[in-house]
């Protein structure tokens, strides 16, 4: 049968990965990409598909009801793959009601608008929702959060997403409806804007500005190449089955100093300086409130029943993402004016 999948957020990082993926590895799938457009989301990370004819953009809030019903009935929608959020936890802090708004409220609008639509008729359908591994908490300097480990967030943002999760799996108890859920852990590649670390700081090496790190740059975070969540979200939405819970990591976890001086070997070797010479540029900051000590996750569920793993490792993710920064300057440029360099001196220039 005919999907007609309604891809949320799809013009933000994650997101246009994932439609991009869809587009062109499914012709026969219509790919309608809803997005805000707000700071994050930006169409120019998609000008490659944009032309395509199982393509489509629509802009709308997934806040607003009235549209986003009109838009699952106007287009058929068979099914959700559900990315939009607010997403940085340094923001959650300084507004933690627009976190509240579109996690919470606008994750209840799509799941009532697809029970209303499907009307009970759960075949074909399916509405997958994607989250973070911020859910589960901090660990110690040991263990790994599963799928049973017991949520415990500890920010706006982490807090956000985790009722999130909670009313889509309420929808799948009650309602019956086809659900399925990822948690994630962090991404990076290109598109991404650069209030996040490594876009943050290969921008501020190219630039000669600081890079703030928190505290003594101890926290721990596993890291994954965006493609290859892309790759995982393809995977799960063919082969998951429903009412499960995958967890995606990439098994490449780095304590920020590491990675930052990583990051600083790689892009002063491309940016044809002598190695370590950005190291200089280190500043370290007040650490943020809430800050969890280590993020890491246990993949194997998703890596045995499933069959997917990551492609790349870190040093070679961080390679081809540095390399697409240095040569897409001009996209960067663009999203850094305006708006951004004001958040910027309020987050960081204290």
């Amino acid at each position: 049968m005919n999907k007609n999948i309604l891809i949320t957020g799809g013009a933000g990082f994650i997101g246009s990965h994932v439609v991009r993926l869809f587009v062109n590895n499914y012709p026969d799938y219509n790919i309608i990409n809803l997005d805000s457009l707000t700071y994050a989301g930006n169409l120019k990370n998609l000008t490659d598909i944009e032309g395509k004819s199982n393509y489509k953009f629509i802009k709308a809030d997934i806040c607003d009801y009235d549209s986003i019903k009109s838009i699952i009935i106007n287009n058929e929608i068979t099914h959700v793959i559900h990315l939009a959020a607010e997403s940085h936890v340094d923001r959650s802090i300084k507004d933690p009601f627009s976190f509240a708004q579109t996690n919470i409220m606008g994750t209840l609008s799509l799941l009532q608008a697809a029970k209303e639509y499907w009307n009970g008729d759960f075949s074909n359908k399916l509405f997958y929702h994607i989250s973070t591994d911020e859910v589960y908490g901090s660990l110690g300097e040991s263990g790994f959060f599963t799928e049973e480990t017991k949520y415990d967030p500890h920010s706006p943002y982490s807090a956000s997403k985790a009722s999130s999760d909670h009313f889509v799996r309420a929808f799948g108890d009650t309602y019956g409806l086809p659900v399925i859920l990822s948690n994630c852990s962090n991404n990076y590649g290109p598109y991404q804007f650069p209030e996040k670390l490594i876009p943050l700081f290969i921008n501020n090496i190219v630039n000669n500005k600081p890079l703030p790190v928190y505290g003594k740059g101890e926290n721990v975070r596993d890291w994954l190449y965006v493609v290859d969540h892309a790759r995982a979200i393809d995977t799960i939405f063919h082969k998951g089955k429903l009412k499960e819970t995958y967890n995606i990591g990439g098994f490449n976890e780095w304590k920020n100093i590491d990675l930052i001086k990583v990051l600083i070997k790689v892009a002063d070797r491309l940016l044809g300086r002598e190695e370590g010479t950005s190291e200089k540029l280190i500043s370290y900051v007040q650490d943020r409130a809430g800050h969890d000590l280590r993020y890491a996750i246990d993949a194997t569920k998703i890596k045995d029943e499933l069959e997917w793993e990551p492609s790349l490792q870190f040093e070679e993710g961080i390679e081809k993402t540095i390399q697409w920064y240095l040569e897409n300057k001009e996209w960067l440029e663009n999203i850094t004016s305006g708006d951004y360099q004001k958040y910027y001196s309020e987050m960081y220039q204290k």
